[in-house]
């Protein structure tokens, strides 16, 4: 396959100093290289320094293929192997990474999304939704495993169910002892919502009403935010697919280490890969292809 890339015809002939009448008469349809080799061979000495800068200065890659354009870059991005494809992913910039996850459709990128650490996963969530709402959007049993993890101990649950209204807390503790609370005040059935033992305790807190129970697990929560990190990662992208598109879920991707993107954009099959990777830096990519892939700029060449 060959290398197609347009180059800059009028700078070549400035620095060879070739007229364009000579490059109509001599050179038309003639590679890089045949013409370079041709001046060179004639004592044109233009030629000989132009050679050799042209495999040692970046500079002068970007201007004769004008590799600031991507469709240049994907020339030769195409014949690059997958593994040379994924070298470069680290010199694209952080926005850049991020846009490339947009070549992934919504049930891959939630399951890449799973395998984040804990940490990134939420600070992803937090992008797209208040503390307020994954409270109201995460399922029942996702705030009992909250609040039933050792993480969470019975000092912090009653410090924030003092701050729910009466009748949840008679409701929770009527749940468990079968006693009538009509008369007690929340003072008294705070006292004896303490008093229970710890698995009466589990039960009464199981008990409380759903708008209850997630008042209480957002206080704890907001008060040691890393506990956030407890909740599943599949109730998080369950909540994601439910409630926002494809390019939301990206957008809020930003806030996800550069490392953790490129391992997720190494995933991507090879096309898509190249087009991500046009839009590395111009003088970059031409110092990989006369450091790395010295092949391929002679293969460009002599086209």
């Amino acid at each position: 396959m060959s290398i197609v890339i347009d180059t800059d015809l009028t700078l070549i002939m400035r620095r060879l100093n070739i007229t364009e009448a000579k490059m109509k008469e001599c050179y038309a349809n003639k590679s890089l290289e045949e013409i370079v080799e041709k001046e060179a061979e004639e004592g044109n000495q233009a030629a000989v320094s132009f050679a050799r800068e042209l495999f040692t200065t970046p500079r002068m890659l970007v201007k004769i293929f004008q590799l600031a354009d991507p469709e240049n870059k994907l020339s030769f991005l195409r014949e690059m192997s997958p593994d040379e494809l994924r070298d470069l992913l680290p010199l694209l910039e952080d926005e850049d990474l991020t846009e490339g996850l947009r070549f992934f459709d919504m049930n891959k990128l939630m399951s890449m999304m799973e395998e984040l650490p804990p940490e990134q996963l939420v600070k992803v969530v937090f992008q797209m939704f208040s503390d307020e709402e994954i409270m109201r959007y995460l399922p029942e049993e996702q705030l009992d495993k909250f609040l039933e993890n050792p993480d969470v101990d019975k000092y912090q649950i009653m410090n924030n169910l003092a701050l729910i209204p009466r009748e949840y807390l008679a409701q929770m503790y009527e749940a468990v002892s079968g006693e009538d609370c009509e008369e007690m005040g929340s003072k008294e059935l705070m006292e004896k919502i303490g008093g229970l033992n710890n698995m009466q305790f589990t039960d009464a807190v199981r008990s409380l009403q759903p708008v209850a129970k997630q008042q209480v697990t957002l206080g704890i929560a907001n008060s040691r935010p890393e506990l956030y990190q407890n909740f599943d990662a599949h109730a998080y992208t369950n909540m994601i697919q439910t409630y926002k598109f494809q390019p939301d879920v990206v957008k809020a991707m930003s806030v996800v280490d550069e490392d953790e993107k490129i391992k997720m954009l190494k995933q991507l099959p090879n096309d898509f890969l190249a087009v991500v990777i046009t839009q590395i830096d111009a003088q970059l990519f031409a110092e990989q292809l006369i450091h790395k892939q010295p092949r391929l700029l002679a293969k460009a060449i002599i086209q």
